[in-house]
């Protein structure tokens, strides 16, 4: 379960500048129904940073931003780097805010996995291994900005994948019935037909799931941080007990009311 420490790690749009509207850019495809440039502002962003088209995003051909995640980047940036002062009135500093924006995402990012890891560990060593590594997570997150664009993001990532490794391999461990699957060592399963399969325990780690059948399979205690689920069918599908799943891989899924996932994700409006 996601702790309470992490309740700053979802994101509070009310208190962003809508900064993934602005810092991030996308090219017209079946996510996006046009081009935008970094640093540009959304042609759909509304003066008090709201979304003209929130309510019809998927109709209007912004897939891609019902699926986006900020971890609670947005409001971190916004509010706390800097202190409420915008893009709009402080033109100096925005590109500089844009810049550390996604720094901070993957930081946020990172906090998001290590806090889940720390209930699902029973080490009281590999427990404080982690909680050492939030600790510095935080301090990274906390300096100002110039601090902040000097951090070498695929560097700390390194340090902090081995403790994930550990805990992903000991919560697998726990599961009865292990599935028998085997994983492609190109860990490419783009639209394979894996309906109703026993994948308890698996290895999804970075797995390409892109438009895969996974209907009423059992996904639990599987390891699914950066599985590319996009447009995967899970259906009926149980994600219980799995581990390092986001909202947005859940966002990007096909599920309905039969799909069980952990608690701490949130069904999405688009499922029927």
């Amino acid at each position: 379960m996601i702790t309470k420490e992490s309740v700053d790690l979802k994101p509070d749009c009310k208190n962003c500048f809508a900064l993934c509207c602005v810092a991030l850019p996308f090219n017209q495809s079946n996510e996006f129904a046009f081009n935008k440039d970094a640093g540009i502002p959304c042609k759909n962003l509304s003066s008090n940073f709201l979304c003209n088209i929130h309510t019809s995003l998927r109709e209007s051909g912004c897939k891609g931003c019902t699926v986006y995640e900020c971890f609670g980047a947005g409001q971190k940036v916004s509010q706390d780097i800097y202190k409420g002062e915008h893009w709009r009135e402080r033109i100096d500093m925005k590109e500089e805010m844009f810049q550390v924006f996604p720094i901070v995402q993957q930081l946020h990012e990172m906090l998001w996995y290590m806090h889940e890891s720390l209930d699902k560990v029973t080490s009281k060593d590999l427990h404080k291994q982690i909680n050492d590594m939030i600790i510095n997570t935080e301090d990274l997150v906390n300096q100002d900005p110039e601090r902040i664009l000097g951090i070498d993001v695929s560097e700390h990532r390194a340090k902090v994948n081995p403790l994930l490794l550990k805990v992903s391999k000991l919560h697998r461990e726990k599961i009865k019935n292990k599935g028998k699957f085997t994983i492609p060592n190109n860990r490419f399963l783009m639209g394979a037909k894996l309906k109703n399969k026993n994948l308890r325990g698996a290895n999804l780690r970075g797995v390409l799931l892109i438009g895969a059948d996974l209907r009423e399979s059992d996904l639990q205690y599987t390891d699914l941080i950066g599985a590319d689920l996009r447009d995967t069918d899970i259906r009926g599908t149980n994600l219980l007990n799995c581990i390092f799943l986001t909202q947005v891989q859940i966002n990007a899924a096909i599920g309905d009311k039969h799909t069980k996932i952990p608690e701490y994700l949130v069904k999405p409006t688009h499922w029927q």
